[in-house]
């Protein structure tokens, strides 16, 4: 499995509804609205690293209204709940 980041930066009359249109997309886990020079947030989860291009390049940076992306590509994926259980003795 493939974990990225995908930040979204969107054109002034798509913000009310460009959310809900990338939190839509295969591969898009979720999407958040963000502050900052970026608009958007996706989690995008997909089986493999080559599919990636098919959800960033080939639907994500072509909608209508996104005028740019930037992705990151994870090495792990940790989390709170991952770490706790980790460090934790038998509670």
């Amino acid at each position: 499995m493939t974990h990225a980041i995908v930040l979204v930066e969107a054109e002034g009359d798509v913000m009310s509804t460009l959310g809900g249109t990338l939190a839509e997309v295969e591969g898009v886990r979720e999407a958040y609205s963000v502050t900052g020079e970026w608009d958007f947030i996706c989690i995008v989860h997909v089986a493999r690293h080559e599919d990636l291009a098919s959800v960033v390049t080939g639907r994500i940076s072509t909608m209508q209204g996104v005028a740019r992306t930037h992705t990151m590509v994870a090495f792990e994926a940790f989390s709170r709940h991952d770490l706790e259980a980790m460090f934790s003795i038998g509670e």
